[in-house]
């Protein structure tokens, strides 16, 4: 018989935003699956549980690399895949834990791609607080009020696809923001919308920083990963 497969969202970095149902399962399962962009490296999101959890956890380390070759991936995630089937069919429940939500731009949805269409392995997916709630609650400010609309995106690499974001939509939330952080912020500043843009760096971590003036800060320095830039335009409400 096989074992349950629970994804669950830890939250953006502070162990006090886990849920009560995403820390009974943490101290229920006989693994905690915890996925890592390279070997001998710390998984960020065991970091937030480690401490929260009352009883010790046994953990299975997976590795799924930060790199763009698609053939290295599709092998690191079969064999992560793999892994889990083996522990799963001996009849242990795992947990496959991710920063923030497990469905948002997490690795818990290559998981589910490799794993979630297996009819005989119970699956469930425990929903966490993402890095846009918990940005925009640091922040004290509304990510939308009544009919506005909100855009979740990550940063896009050309110039003109942003220029048509920032000229249709009122609130954007932009991810993975290091990758084209001059860009961004060079278009923001000449839609004028530097001055309602923030940015938020590790959310809720030990190094968490604020920015709500001085987006160019990190223009000659590295952004770092875990970081979310929301931009407000004129229209909409502050």
């Amino acid at each position: 018989m096989s074992g349950r497969l629970f994804g669950v969202g830890v939250g953006p970095g502070d162990p006090e935003l886990l849920t009560l149902k995403a820390k009974r399962i943490l101290e229920d399962v006989d693994y905690i699956c915890t996925p890592k962009a390279e070997k001998g490296g710390k998984s960020r999101a065991f970091e937030v549980v480690n401490d929260a959890l009352d009883t010790p956890a046994r953990v299975k380390e997976l590795l799924f690399p930060m790199v763009h070759d698609g053939e290295e991936l599709k092998r690191a995630w079969k064999e992560a895949a793999d892994e889990m089937v083996r522990l799963l069919s001996e009849g242990n429940d795992l947990a496959f834990i991710t920063l923030g939500d497990p469905l948002l731009y997490s690795t818990y949805n290559y998981v589910l791609d490799n794993l979630g269409r297996e009819e005989e392995i119970p699956v469930e997916t425990v929903p966490g607080i993402n890095s846009i709630g918990a940005s925009a609650a640091r922040l004290n400010l509304p990510l939308a009020k009544g009919d506005e609309k909100l855009t979740i995106l990550p940063v896009p690499s050309g110039p003109e696809e942003l220029e048509s974001i920032l000229t249709v939509h009122e609130n954007i939330a932009f991810l993975k923001v290091s990758r084209n952080y001059k860009l961004l912020v060079d278009k923001l500043e000449e839609f004028g919308l530097k001055s309602s843009s923030y940015l938020v760096s590790r959310c809720g971590q030990g190094r968490e920083e604020v920015i709500t003036e001085k987006l160019d800060t990190y223009l000659d320095e590295e952004v770092p990963y875990l970081s979310v830039v929301i931009s407000k335009s004129s229209s909409a409400s502050p």
